[in-house]
């Protein structure tokens, strides 16, 4: 009960606060949202990108090392 009172008080009474905010502040606000959204997008590019490049590198060594096998076994 009280907790409504007060917010009701608060919705009422509310004035306007006059507040400068400069360019310098507002591209720093986008630079940190930038770079919020580099950071997670890179740090997915780093989790996804690395071991799906391991692992075609470890199939085309695999596919090499079965055609050397495969040439061996032609010269004998």
């Amino acid at each position: 009960m009280t907790e409504s009172i007060f917010i009701s008080i608060i919705l009422v009474n509310i004035s306007p606060f006059f507040a400068y905010i400069g360019p310098g502040m507002g591209g720093g606000v986008i630079a940190a949202i930038f770079g919020i959204i580099a950071a997670f997008f890179l740090g997915l590019w780093g989790i996804l990108y690395y071991p799906i490049k391991r692992a075609f590198k470890n199939k085309k060594k695999k596919n090499r090392l079965s055609k050397n096998k495969n040439n061996i076994n032609q010269r004998k």
